[in-house]
């Protein structure tokens, strides 16, 4: 009798166990999100434009505090890590410096306790080669994709011109493209996936208009977008350049444009999101700080 009540004892432990790993806080993936930093040593003398680009470090210190602290899974930078020569309202600065300035910011990032996905921006171009940025960052692709917990992401690079060339040594340049290459990689990547798909790219797809660029700030949005559409695994798109908040849905897709870093001058809270992705519930959780807002929306079957 001592026997058999040891052994319904053990099953007890065992069946509480197992019970706990598929819990819903367990299956929780989260993400922190940063864009548009704007590194530089030298601060815009055009106050009209609000960019504050030599505080970068104290701001990006206190995002890897607070992703370790809560903790994220892993981090992801929207681009436009760096400002380039380019000095709002000022002389050019030396191209020479803007390396370095890249490394300092990749440096900063990388003391978070996890893995930092970079998303290149055109800002990131005006002054490197795609070969520079990458060995810079410690990156092997500017184009990949990875799985965490139970979704699948997507790294785009849309800095690329019509003839399918990469940007390098750019000046001012805005409207981007998403490569033919790319986008063939970018179907066999979706169709080998089920799970649901985040996709991370600068340039927003939702923009049919940006000023600067004289038209869509991806030149051939509409093609991607259908990319995503028919793939009926893409969730959700999160984009940067635009530096402010704005959502919208299409053909199911929920896009997100996350509000930028370098535009807030101090007081103003360091911008970032905090991101929940819940797979048992479907949802989207972004919770917004500095000039960043929140965000809840569903996906999928509770859509």
């Amino acid at each position: 009798m001592r026997k058999n009540a040891s052994l319904l004892t053990l099953l007890l432990v065992i069946a509480v166990c197992v019970s706990g790993l598929g819990s819903p806080a367990d299956e929780i993936v989260r993400i922190g999100i940063v864009t548009d930093v704007h590194a530089h040593d030298a601060n815009s003398p055009d106050e009209g434009r609000g960019k504050i680009m030599v505080n970068y470090p104290e701001r990006l210190v206190a995002f890897v505090e607070a992703m370790n602290a809560w903790p994220a899974d892993a981090i992801v930078q929207l681009g436009d890590l760096i400002n380039g020569n380019i000095v709002y309202g000022g002389m050019i600065g030396d191209p020479a410096r803007i390396e370095g300035l890249l490394a300092d910011a990749g440096a900063l990032l990388s003391a978070f306790d996890g893995s930092v996905h970079h998303v290149a921006g055109n800002h990131d171009f005006y002054d490197l080669s795609l070969q520079e940025y990458t060995e810079t960052l410690g990156l092997e692709k500017t184009t990949y994709s990875f799985d965490l917990g139970r979704f699948h992401f997507v790294v785009l690079d849309a800095e690329f011109n019509p003839d399918g060339s990469h940007y390098d040594h750019v000046f001012m340049r805005v409207k981007g493209h998403v490569s033919p290459e790319q986008l063939e990689w970018l179907r066999t990547d979706l169709a080998a996936t089920e799970l649901p798909t985040i996709v991370l790219i600068h340039q927003p797809l939702d923009s049919d208009f940006d000023s600067l660029a004289g038209g869509p700030p991806v030149a051939n949005h509409i093609e991607v977008r259908s990319v995503l559409a028919e793939s009926g695994t893409v969730v959700a798109v999160f984009q940067g350049h635009d530096h402010e908040n704005r959502y919208s849905v299409i053909d199911g897709i929920h896009y997100v444009t996350f509000a930028a870093m370098v535009d807030h001058p101090d007081p103003t809270p360091p911008t970032w999101a905090q991101v929940n992705l819940d797979p048992i519930a479907r949802t989207i959780t972004i919770e917004g700080f500095g000039d960043q807002e929140s965000y809840e929306f569903s996906y999928g079957e509770s859509e």
